[in-house]
C-alpha cells in the first residue's frame, strides 16, 4: 500500500497543477476580504449563500478535488499501465484505499486552509465559525474525493463529466430544486457546517448534524467501495 501511496502523490503533485489549486484557494479569501470593505456588508446568510455555499463549497473545493481526484486512476487507465497494479498480489482495496489517500493527502491542505482564512477573515476570527467552516470544507473535500476517484476508474473523460456534475448538479439543480440537496455533497458540507455553529448558521432547511456525519460516511464509503468493485470486474488491457 505504501508503494502504491507514494507513487501517486508524485503523479498528483504536478508544479502546473499546484499552482492552479493555489490560486483556486485563494479565491474565496480575496471574496470574503472584499466583501468586508464593502461599504454595504452583508448578511450572515448572504455571505453563506453567495461566498461559502456558490463559491467554496460549490465551486473550488469540487474544482480542487476534481483536478486531482480524476487523475489519480485515469493517467493509468490511459496509458494502459493499470495492469501493472491489478497484477501485482495485492487486495484491489490495497489499490484503491492508498489511491483515495493521496488525493486526499494533496488536496485537504488546500481547502482547510482557504476555508480557515475566508472563516477567519469573515467572521472577525471567532472561532467556532472558522472551525465550522474548515470542517465543512474537508468534510467536502473527502466526499468528492473518494465520488471522483471512482469516476476516474469509470471513464477517461472524468475531467469532462465532473465538470457536468459540478455546473448542472452542485450547481444549478441543488440551487433551485430543495428535494436534489438530499443527494448533494455541497449540502452535505453545509449541514455540517450549520450544525457545528447553530447560532451562526440558523437555517432548518439543512439536514442535522447527527444525520449529515451518517449521510457523509455512507456517501464516503459507498463511492470507496465502488472504487474497489471496479477495480475487481473492469477489463483491464
Amino acid at each position: 500500500m505504501g508503494s502504491v501511496y507514494r507513487l501517486t502523490l508524485r503523479q498528483l503533485a504536478g508544479r502546473w497543477r499546484l499552482a492552479i489549486m493555489t490560486l483556486l484557494a485563494a479565491l474565496p479569501v480575496l471574496t470574503a476580504a472584499l466583501i468586508l470593505r464593502s461599504t454595504e456588508a452583508p448578511s450572515v446568510a448572504e455571505f453563506e449563500t453567495v461566498a461559502l455555499s456558490a463559491l467554496l463549497a460549490g465551486s473550488i473545493v469540487p474544482l480542487v478535488v476534481l483536478a486531482i481526484a480524476a487523475a489519480a486512476f485515469s493517467n493509468e487507465v490511459e496509458d494502459r499501465t493499470l495492469a501493472n497494479l491489478t497484477l501485482a498480489p495485492l487486495p484491489r482495496w490495497q489499490i484503491a484505499v492508498p489511491k483515495l489517500m493521496a488525493v486526499l493527502t494533496i488536496a485537504v491542505p488546500f481547502a482547510a486552509v482557504s476555508a480557515f482564512l475566508t472563516g477567519h477573515v469573515a467572521f472577525l476570527a471567532d472561532p467556532k465559525a472558522t472551525v465550522a467552516v474548515t470542517v465543512a470544507a474537508v468534510a467536502a473535500v473527502a466526499l468528492y474525493g473518494s465520488a471522483f476517484t471512482w469516476l476516474g476508474l469509470m471513464t477517461t473523460q472524468a475531467i469532462g463529466v465532473g465538470l457536468l456534475y459540478v455546473v448542472l448538479w452542485e450547481g444549478f439543480f441543488s440551487g433551485f430544486v430543495s428535494g436534489v440537496r438530499l443527494l448533494s455533497i455541497r449540502h452535505y458540507a453545509l449541514a455540517l457546517m450549520h450544525g457545528l455553529d447553530p447560532r451562526r448558521f440558523a437555517g432548518t432547511d439543512h439536514l442535522s448534524l447527527p444525520a449529515a456525519v451518517v449521510v457523509s460516511a455512507v456517501v464516503f464509503g459507498g463511492f470507496l467501495w465502488l472504487s474497489i468493485r471496479r477495480l475487481r470486474r473492469m477489463d483491464v488491457p
